[in-house]
């Protein structure tokens, strides 16, 4: 009963943390506006993106929309065939997976602009820069926990402890 209370205990915790990483950006900010001003390609480049996060798309219903795109849809500004579109002017889309999501303004001449944006969604651990270092505590009655480097927490309760 005291093992199954320290693994429901470790899983909670790890989603817990998995759901305090997540972050939300709002495409083009500080400015935070989708719009033909905004050097996306230039935005982009600040941002790591991992699964879990969110992007928020602000403009306009009236003057433009979000349209998700393949690869071959981003080179050619073309939003036929789309994935999915957003019109709302505050569209939250997620980024559940790994992987590379490209965006654009369906409207005429838009895209052409530059309204379009690429995201790479990479995994936890491939941020770019240094992962802090890893520091445990022990005690004869007390939890094991460990830091890593994709911010994870993992907590290994000892025999003593129970």
């Amino acid at each position: 009963m005291a093992m199954a209370a320290a693994v429901l205990l470790a899983v909670a915790a790890v989603v817990m943390v998995e759901v305090a990483a997540a972050a939300t950006y709002t495409v083009g900010a500080p400015a935070g506006l989708w719009d033909m001003q905004t050097d996306y390609a230039e935005w982009v480049k600040t941002k790591t993106f991992h699964p879990g996060d969110n992007i928020t798309f602000t403009y306009s219903p009236e003057l433009h929309d979000v349209v998700e795109v393949t690869e071959a849809g981003y080179d050619a500004c073309s939003s036929a065939n789309n994935i999915s579109a957003f019109r709302t002017g505050n569209d939250v889309v997620a980024l559940a997976a790994v992987g590379t999501r490209y965006f654009l303004c369906g409207l005429t001449g838009h895209c052409g602009n530059g309204m379009k944006i690429r995201v790479d969604v990479v995994a936890g651990g491939t941020a770019p820069g240094p992962a802090p270092a890893a520091s445990s505590t022990t005690t004869a009655a007390s939890p094991v926990v460990s830091g890593f480097g994709s911010g994870l927490l993992v907590a290994v309760v000892t025999a003593a402890f129970w």
